[in-house]
């Protein structure tokens, strides 16, 4: 008998079937001490002294830290910026995002990918209120499921504001990004278009990225 896969074997196999070539993902189930994977480094640069937040920090960066060994890149501090992005080693995009329970990050060597955007939710509709403040009349959903439209729509909007940020530097509303589902493409107010691709089991996350040549 065939055991099912782990959430968070499910996890990775569905967000490698959506990275584009080069970009490398991963993903890890937050867990009780995962506060003490932070480098010291790590550590001091976040401000929140919250054990659940620490926690998740903890989860993410370990969760790149494995990825950027993969290509090579070991022992790296991943500082967290006053802007609140992740310090990225030179010559590397990346992304991190957690959720109450799951931690995934997102790495590629910059060339033919420019910046990376990530985000995570769990796989249930976006609350009636918050869908409100995210979606616009510029949106389209394609062919999403209806239920998770808005969840998938709140995803890449924080997914894409993270891989348009280090490019523009220009502080994002939802309200000033387009995203269309459909054809896998978002806009922001200052013209920076985005790639977008998303899975929906068993959690919600969308990958965002800036092309080499956009």
């Amino acid at each position: 008998m065939t055991r099912p896969p782990s959430a968070e074997g499910a996890l990775l196999e569905a967000m490698a079937a959506i990275a584009p070539g080069g970009v490398r993902t991963g993903c890890r189930l937050i867990r009780e001490t995962d506060e003490a994977h932070l480098m010291p480094e790590e550590a001091r640069s976040l401000p929140a002294r919250q054990p659940a937040m620490r926690r998740a920090s903890g989860a993410a960066r370990l969760v790149a830290h494995r990825l950027l060994a993969d290509i090579g890149i070991r022992d790296v501090a991943i500082l967290r910026a006053p802007s609140g992005a992740p310090v990225w080693p030179r010559g590397i995009t990346g992304s991190l995002a957690h959720d109450d329970e799951m931690a995934v990050a997102a790495v590629a060597p910059v060339g033919r990918i420019r910046s990376l955007g990530i985000d995570v939710e769990p796989a249930q509709p976006l609350p009636d209120d918050i869908f409100e403040i995210v979606s616009t009349n510029a949106d389209q959903i394609g062919t999403a499921d209806r239920l998770l439209a808005g969840r998938i729509l709140f995803c890449a909007k924080e997914a894409v504001y993270k891989a348009a940020y280090p490019l523009d530097r220009q502080i994002l509303g939802y309200e000033d990004i387009a995203v269309d589902l459909g054809t896998g493409r978002a806009m922001t107010r200052t013209g920076r278009k985005v790639n977008l691709a998303y899975c929906v089991a068993p959690r919600v996350v969308v990958l965002a990225f800036v092309d080499g040549a956009d």
